[in-house]
């Protein structure tokens, strides 16, 4: 995979995501891959595969970047990746999200998917959801799952216990007390 242009993904990724929700910006796939870059430390794993994964895991994502589904694709195939290195980052790809309730055949989607996660709890995943839920319109508390405070307990509280390594199981476990620290003196002072 020598010949991959990982300059050009970056550029093109950055320009497809001017325009996603600060909660999805290019920021969120920085730090998803540097979130996997600590979790491959000890893992044996292609870290290029990896590197495409975490670049282009949110491409595709209708929610994120609107209607074209083949923007992964694209981007890599003007970028020097084969097409049976396409086809393997996609399948990964379309399983990290946490909604299909699915988890990623290879050691690298398994970590891309880990990273991500990390990236939706603790400090940084309380501002990315207020941050989502405030463009969306969402009110913090109070609508009966219509609002942001209901996504920590339907999906962010969940992630501790998804992770697919021990690491990553260590860094949810602190982040996820935070969170609930959090709620918990929000719900004290919002009285909820």
């Amino acid at each position: 995979m020598s010949s991959i242009d990982f300059d050009g993904i970056r550029r093109e990724v950055q320009a497809l995501l001017a325009s996603a929700d600060v909660a999805h910006d290019f920021a969120h796939i920085e730090r998803v891959l540097r979130n996997a870059e600590l979790l491959a430390e000890d893992i044996a794993a292609d870290k290029d595969f990896l590197r495409l994964i975490c670049l282009l895991h949110d491409v595709d994502d209708r929610k994120v970047t609107g209607g074209n589904t083949h923007n992964a694709r694209d981007v890599m195939l003007r970028n020097g990746v084969s097409e049976a290195v396409c086809r393997k980052v996609e399948e990964e790809i379309d399983r990290i999200s946490f909604s299909k309730h699915t988890v990623p055949v290879t050691t690298e989607g398994r970590i891309a998917q880990d990273a991500d996660r990390l990236d939706a709890i603790g400090a940084i995943g309380i501002a990315r959801a207020f941050s989502y839920g405030g463009d969306k319109g969402m009110p913090i508390y109070g609508a009966d799952g219509g609002d942001t405070v209901s996504h920590f307990y339907d999906k962010l509280l969940k992630l501790r216990d998804l992770m697919n390594f021990p690491l990553s199981k260590r860094i949810a476990d602190e982040r996820t007390r935070f969170m609930e620290q959090f709620l918990d003196r929000l719900r004290r002072e919002a009285d909820f």
